[in-house]
């Protein structure tokens, strides 16, 4: 069985298999997670990010979707790059956001990783209500998460997010 564990901090200080990177389709970096794990992995990261979009990914990485670069000199050894979706409340999107976590786990293990972890996706600058993501991601890892993968963090930047995580992981 995943153990699941909640921390506050910086994601790009976890050393762990695996970072999950709340990216955009472009993978070519941006703001918030996305933007801080590129500046702290350095040109390595977006070098591998260039490489996928002159090939299979030419288009961006579609909504959903993951796929895994170096990761650069973070202390992790693999970023996972997922593109979640921007919140609505006129259309129901949570399937779209459990499928991030499901196609990042997927990576995850057939990278051989063991520990991983993930921000609090879509929940920055695409709105997502944080009841809701902490919902959608901590149900979605608790049935989806299987070996390799023997621990999963959610690294919550802010105590809002920590909370909203916290408040559902307890249930």
């Amino acid at each position: 069985m995943t153990e699941i564990r909640l921390v506050r901090g910086d994601i790009t200080e976890m050393s762990v298999d695996a970072i999950v990177n709340a990216a955009n389709s472009s993978l070519l970096g941006g703001g918030g997670v996305d933007g801080a794990i590129h500046r702290r992995g350095g040109p390595e990261i977006l070098a591998e990010c260039r490489a996928l979009r002159a090939s299979h990914w030419g288009r961006g990485l579609a909504t959903g979707e993951a796929v895994a670069t170096t990761a650069g000199r973070l202390a992790a050894r693999h970023v996972i790059h997922t593109v979640g979706p921007v919140w609505s409340a006129d259309e129901d999107r949570g399937g779209l956001l459990a499928q991030c976590y499901r196609s990042s786990l997927r990576v995850a293990a057939e990278l051989g990783a063991e520990t991983v972890a993930f921000p609090a996706i879509s929940t920055g600058v695409y709105r997502w209500p944080l009841d809701d993501a902490a919902r959608i991601a901590l149900g979605t890892v608790a049935e989806s998460a299987a070996p390799p993968v023997r621990t999963v963090w959610f690294v919550l930047f802010d105590a809002p997010a920590y909370a909203a995580f916290a408040a559902v992981h307890t249930r």
